[in-house]
């Protein structure tokens, strides 16, 4: 070989001895990326973080952390679009509603029945389009003939605490059943569904009749609480775990006079909706504690309760609802037991 060809092969095979590892390296590094902004989707999710140190802190600290990580990830933090985006249910621009309309209907096109679905967060954060919020569950209900609505809410940072929230959730439920009609949907046929903090919100305004009176509000069929952590303020209080003390204090206060106002279980009534709770047995709080005397004290006043309790993480129970498998099945069930209209669609 000539001495110029020598040097060609032995400058070819230098320059791949150093690119092979950058080459690796990038697509290591773009592997790392992904991951990276997986791992923020989940943080992302409404709620994920409660259980990790990293939710704890006051909820203006938090909300603004959130609030920099949905915005980083654009619209991969965010399910499919709806069909109407930000119908205001009032003037605060947290009072906002999506409206995802049924792509199927039943022989005779009677009205779709309604889910209201409440995002998680802690009193403090979330949003009503995350991907983990509506995404399994907007395919799953629509598919099946359900007008499903996921809204948005003043937060703690607006100057609500818990119980006004639920005055805000209250409002949007009365908003939906005043305009089902528009969308396909009968307003007499409203589920509520909330996860972590939402599904405390629910569980309130389903208990208690003077909320939902409030707002205008007509009887509701149920409740889906999913992975509550204040069901019974009273037994869940004095065991917060340490990181989240600031943002359950600042969510109910630490006047132990004042926390059954906010607690579903203290406003259980005859006239209170049917409800199921879904619950972690992984959480170190253990919800699936307050669940259960949630359901004892509904049952001892006749209406229909049960607890669901799964080895799911809290982020999971709210991502994968909606998702084929025995989880959605079991909550089905339950639906199917609130109504024959929305039995026939689950079928």
């Amino acid at each position: 070989m000539a001495s110029g060809g020598k040097k060609s092969l032995y400058a070819a095979v230098l320059c791949g001895v150093f690119l092979l590892p950058l080459m690796a390296s990038e697509v290591s590094a773009s592997s790392l990326r992904e991951r990276l902004r997986e791992r923020i989707q989940q943080k992302a999710d409404d709620g994920e973080g409660m259980f990790s140190e990293e939710g704890g802190g006051t909820c203006a600290e938090h909300y603004a952390k959130i609030d920099r990580r949905i915005s980083s990830m654009g619209d991969k933090a965010f399910g499919p679009p709806p069909d109407i985006k930000n119908a205001a249910y009032g003037t605060h621009e947290r009072q906002r509603l999506d409206v995802y309309l049924p792509k199927n209907r039943l022989a005779g096109n009677a009205p779709a029945p309604v889910i209201l679905m409440v995002h998680g967060g802690g009193w403090c954060v979330g949003d009503k389009a995350l991907k983990s919020t509506v995404e399994n569950k907007v395919k799953r209900w629509t598919e099946k003939g359900f007008v499903f609505v996921s809204t948005n809410y003043p937060m703690m940072t607006h100057g609500r605490n818990a119980l006004a929230q639920a005055y805000e959730i209250a409002a949007a439920a009365a908003y939906v059943q005043e305009h089902a009609a528009e969308w396909g949907g009968d307003g007499a046929k409203l589920i509520l569904m909330g996860h972590s903090a939402g599904a405390h919100l629910v569980s309130l305004v389903g208990a208690a009749s003077d909320i939902q009176a409030s707002a205008g509000m007509q009887r509701i069929l149920g409740v889906v609480s999913i992975d509550a952590g204040a069901t019974d303020l009273e037994m869940q209080m004095p065991k917060v775990v340490p990181f989240l003390k600031t943002r359950y204090a600042e969510a109910f206060g630490t006047d132990p006079a004042k926390w059954p106002a906010a607690s579903p279980l203290h406003r259980l009534e005859k006239n209170s909706a049917p409800w199921l709770g879904i619950c972690s047995t992984t959480r170190p709080d253990k919800p699936c504690e307050q669940s259960d005397a949630y359901v004892k004290k509904s049952l001892a006043l006749g209406i229909p309760a049960q607890t669901l309790a799964l080895p799911k993480g809290h982020g999971k129970l709210n991502s994968e609802l909606g998702k084929n498998g025995s989880y959605t099945d079991a909550v089905e069930k339950f639906m199917s037991s609130l109504d024959a209209e929305v039995a026939a669609r689950l079928r």
